[in-house]
């Protein structure tokens, strides 16, 4: 708004921006002059924004100097610009009540083109209702402990001087917590202090939050919130990422390699109605489903619908839901975006999956640590990190040394998960080799070549379980795997259950509460089913399961597998709910009326500066 050659005129004009007042205007445009008081600045931008009926003694004016991205921590106080970007802000300074704005800006023109361009003046409310509070994520901790002794670990870390003034919420499970400062200069101290300490030989991951309030939304506006696995999919993931946060508000986009969800579901905890968008595979969306369901009751959108961008080897549930067999690095970002806009809402059942050992719990398989990790007495199994964060935190322990997991896709015993087991041991031992779809499959086949020859550990399944559905004990046929399916789509997009026919089973969906039972009479067959030659062959349908294995059998629970001792199993309807986003078939002609996704006071869809000050072009000019 201020221009070189504005730096020897005795008049101009300026923006003013609203800061957290709840207004629709990005900002407004106030002349002013040489003799222009902040006085005068604030009276004339309370009635542009149409606030004229407040008293202007309640407000404050102040001159922000804004770095984009947090670069700089002298002072962290959030704010929001125009194209729906936040910064923290470099310096805050309150303008006294007859400073001139004018002369403000023509100084700063003259000492340094780069201030004068990054300089705003914020509109506030003297006592600002939202606090100056900043808020620290803190992970890495040992999980399950008592909130008193993660206030004691942090203390110790930081010094009584240097205490937070609240802590939490606390994700018990994770090992994390959210504390909170209301003095920046401690908040400061505590991010790198924090970020030196190490605990149990693991430095800790500590993270500064943006603060998202619902003032920041406007009506109509309902934002996106953008989840990237950047390992996934051959570091597809590190494209994404970028993508997004040039087109979107860089803190709406969260890498989960840097503390999972919950950062971002921290947040968004205050907004009433925003989508997310899960960019990694099937094990990706249940981890963030996962966060959802335990940090739901504190949000005020207790259950998001959320689309998938493919970035996994088998992506069943994104198959599904018409999300593609695969992100293959040539879509447009803008257009999966716009795909999200045009989805439709659907419901996708979940299962809870209930293992009861049957033997006293140190001959159980799975046991919990002190670290929360799975670990494994029969030496074939080998549980990675990767897997630990995805999935087997969704297992908890009860009190009897069950093992609870919910499940969104399938459950399968036998050669399916022996299958399964050896390529996750496979590519622990050689993760830099896993990166691209095609070489996955190609190892899953040698695999199973290799199992056609060898030992089978499967043989004769069906005298080893016992199944029964809503209470019926059903006859197996003589099978070394048996599927149990939620949705239609397995082993990268094969579909066990096969084509519509007349029987006894009625049509399945994944929203009508049945599971559908398969079982596969070995390796030739499930590669026939890959393959589309052929179908499993059908059980049974239900919704209430119990299982009895008699001996040492390989599971596998959404794609993660292990080998479970004899135990019973029980699989029933979750109370846990979940909203996806199904793709709409075909293209659909989009209006310039389509809702934003943008954290954003406006519907512009406008790119923000990259870090170099340069803003990338947007050729569509497309208003969301």
């Amino acid at each position: 708004m201020f221009s070189l050659r504005d730096r020897d005129n005795d008049k101009g004009e300026v923006r003013v921006y609203p800061g957290k007042l709840q207004v629709s205007q990005a900002f407004c445009t106030v002349p002013v002059d040489s003799n222009t008081t902040v006085g005068d600045l604030i009276r004339e931008a309370l009635k542009r924004f149409g606030l004229e009926d407040y008293n202007c003694e309640d407000y404050r004016c102040s001159e922000v100097l804004l770095d984009r991205g947090g670069a700089s921590l002298s002072s962290l106080r959030t704010f929001r610009d125009a194209d729906g970007g936040f910064f923290f802000a470099v310096t805050e300074r309150v303008l006294s009540w007859n400073e001139r704005p004018w002369e403000i800006m023509k100084q700063l023109g003259k000492d340094s083109i780069r201030q004068m361009e990054l300089m705003r003046f914020y509109l506030q409310l003297k006592q600002d209702p939202h606090g100056p509070n900043l808020a620290l994520f803190v992970g890495n901790l040992p999980p399950n402990l008592s909130e008193r002794n993660y206030e004691n670990i942090l203390t110790e870390f930081l010094g009584k001087e240097n205490k937070f003034s609240k802590i939490g919420p606390i994700y018990y499970e994770y090992g994390s917590m959210v504390i909170t400062y209301e003095d920046s200069d401690k908040a400061v101290r505590a991010l790198y202090t924090l970020r030196e300490s190490r605990f149990e030989d693991k430095h800790l991951l500590v993270m500064l939050l943006p603060n998202i309030e619902p003032s920041m939304t406007p009506n109509g506006v309902q934002p996106l919130l953008v989840f990237v696995n950047v390992k996934s999919g051959g570091c597809q993931g590190l494209e994404l990422i970028s993508s997004f946060r040039k087109l979107l508000n860089p803190y709406q986009v969260f890498d989960l390699d840097n503390g999972g969800p919950l950062p971002g579901l921290y947040v968004f905890r205050n907004i009433q109605n925003y989508k997310i968008l899960v960019c990694g595979g099937d094990g990706t969306i249940g981890w963030v489903l996962q966060c959802l369901d335990n940090v739901g009751q504190d949000s005020q959108c207790s259950s998001p619908a959320c689309a998938i961008v493919p970035l996994g080897t088998g992506n069943d549930l994104a198959r599904v839901l018409r999300w593609g067999p695969g992100y293959t690095g040539g879509e447009d970002p803008l257009n999966l975006l716009r795909d999200v806009i045009d989805a439709e809402e659907i419901r996708l059942d979940r299962w809870t999956v209930v293992f009861h050992p049957e033997d006293k719990p140190d001959d159980s398989v799975k046991q919990v640590n002190s670290t929360g990790k799975k670990r494994q007495k029969l030496s074939k199994m080998k549980v990675t990190n990767e897997q630990i964060r995805k999935a087997v935190v969704a297992g908890s322990t009860s009190e009897d040394n069950s093992q609870i997991f919910v499940m969104n896709n399938y459950f399968g015993i036998g050669i399916d998960a022996d299958l399964c087991l050896d390529f996750h041991n496979a590519r622990e031992e050689n993760p830099n080799k896993f990166n691209s779809r095609l070489h996955n499959k190609s190892v899953y086949v040698k695999m199973g070549l290799r199992k056609m020859v060898g030992p089978k550990m499967c043989k004769d399944l069906h005298k080893e379980v016992r199944l029964e559905v809503d209470g019926k004990l059903v006859e197996l046929p003589q099978v070394e795997g048996i599927i149990i399916l939620n949705i239609l789509s397995w082993g990268s997009g094969a579909n066990p259950w096969g084509p519509e026919k007349e029987d006894q089973f009625s049509k399945p969906n994944h929203w009508d509460g049945m599971l559908e039972v398969v079982g596969v009479t070995g390796v030739v067959h499930l590669g026939q089913i890959q393959s589309g030659l052929r179908s499993a062959m059908r059980i049974a349908q239900g919704g209430h399961i119990k299982i009895h294995l008699h001996s040492d059998i390989p599971v596998q629970v959404d794609g993660e597998p292990w080998v479970q001792s004899p135990c019973d199993v029980v699989v029933l309807k979750s109370a846990l709910k979940a909203t996806m986003l199904k793709k709409m078939k075909g293209k659909m002609k989009r209006r310039n009326t389509e809702p934003t996704m943008l954290v954003s006071p406006g519907a512009q869809l406008a790119p923000l500066p990259s870090n170099d000050g340069e803003s990338p072009t947007d050729p569509t000019n497309t208003t969301f």
